[in-house]
């Protein structure tokens, strides 16, 4: 722990990169764990455009109950500890893989989305993006503006990165001299490249984690239990 508080207070731009894990301390379950909790589809099968096309109303049933979870759930004091470190400017910016929008609500202002949001809805007809911050009202909501149908504003199974998040996510890794690695299986790709594009331009891997995961080969150090309890005590060291 000591270590991984000293390389933090000695960097010049310490990156958080998290995933599902972070968030499942707050009550949000991993996207495979919603697996046997929602009805008898597998979620693979929801979140694919094929399947949004095919039935609209099914997927917005889905993704509405995944708002209300996300909506109902609190930042866990992993989170906090996240933004406590930008608020103390000792890190620079959180890429998130998660869409709950957990760490902005805990205070984090520089966090990039790597699969999209929860709260953003996208009109398949002009294209047109919605900011929202309770659950959708009614299944499917349609666009204001051209009555076509609305989008949850996720990245799909088959979809590609946004590129516009994705770029930026790797400038940050390329910059970064350590990057706090927090509750990700490292199994998802493109977004588990980015660790190892840090790694290879020489930054230091400090990963959090319950468990080890395809990344922690990788690593410099491991610190091994939830986020919302190790987090806090690394922001403790940090002063």
């Amino acid at each position: 722990m000591k270590e991984a508080a000293e390389l933090l207070k000695k960097s010049k731009h310490a990156v958080v990169f998290t995933g599902a894990g972070i968030s499942a301390e707050s009550g949000v379950p991993t996207f495979r764990g919603f697996g046997g909790l929602w009805k008898n589809y597998k979620p693979e099968e929801l979140a694919t455009p094929e399947a949004f096309s095919r039935d609209p109303i099914l997927v917005w049933q889905f993704y509405r109950w995944r708002q209300e979870i996300a909506y109902k759930a609190n930042p866990n004091p992993g989170h906090l500890a996240i933004a406590k470190m930008e608020s103390m400017g000792v890190v620079k910016a959180v890429i998130t893989q998660n869409v709950d929008g957990l760490h902005q609500r805990a205070g984090n202002k520089h966090v990039i989305e790597l699969h999209g949001s929860l709260w953003r809805l996208r009109c398949v007809g002009c294209g047109a993006v919605f900011q929202i911050e309770k659950p959708v009202d009614e299944v499917p909501p349609r666009c204001e503006s051209c009555g076509s149908l609305l989008r949850p504003g996720v990245v799909w199974f088959g979809e590609p990165l946004p590129q516009r998040e994705y770029s930026i996510a790797i400038e940050l890794m390329e910059k970064s001299d350590v990057v706090l690695v927090v509750g990700t299986s490292g199994l998802v790709y493109p977004a588990a490249y980015l660790p190892q594009l840090a790694k290879e331009k020489g930054a230091k891997l400090i990963e959090v984690n319950v468990e080890e995961s395809a990344l922690t080969p990788l690593v410099d150090i491991f610190l091994k239990g939830p986020a919302g309890e190790v987090l806090p005590k690394l922001v403790e060291e940090l002063p």
